[in-house]
């Protein structure tokens, strides 16, 4: 079943620590979103669960085996994507901008240092102000 119904299907993390979540900024020659910031993640592969594409990503883009639990606590719909939105809380290694030509920088944001900020999907400063609220 194509949950995407003809979009791209992304698996993000929202990770959490200290009251901050990491953003990612998007380089500006990406083709999709480019020069915003962003949740670390990527595209489900064919036949390959959610949890593991999000454990995956999170292991190639920051160098993290990140314990990928629960269901996803959003879904953001663009024209072009279907977004879920995992909260994770816990990881071992040190986080790293293991892809720089995919992001050219990383950043531990609180609830206040969302607002100004570009962002690639008009929905994600509302999600992610209720993450770091709850």
């Amino acid at each position: 079943m194509d949950e995407g119904n003809g979009r791209h299907v992304v698996v993000t993390a929202a990770l959490r620590r200290g009251g901050r979540v990491l953003l990612a900024h998007r380089s500006p020659g990406r083709d999709f979103y480019p020069d915003a910031w962003d949740l670390p993640g990527g595209h489900v592969e064919p036949g390959e669960a959610p949890r593991a594409a999000l454990a995956r990503e999170l292991a190639e883009e920051l160098g993290v085996v990140a314990d990928v639990v629960g269901e996803p606590v959003a879904r953001l719909v663009a024209d072009d994507l279907v977004m879920d939105v995992w909260v994770v809380d816990a990881w071992r290694g040190e986080v790293l901008n293991r892809q720089p030509h995919e992001h050219d920088a990383l950043e531990w944001c609180d609830a206040a240092e969302l607002s100004g900020r570009a962002l690639a999907h008009a929905d994600l400063g509302r999600v992610l102000r209720g993450l770091l609220a709850g």
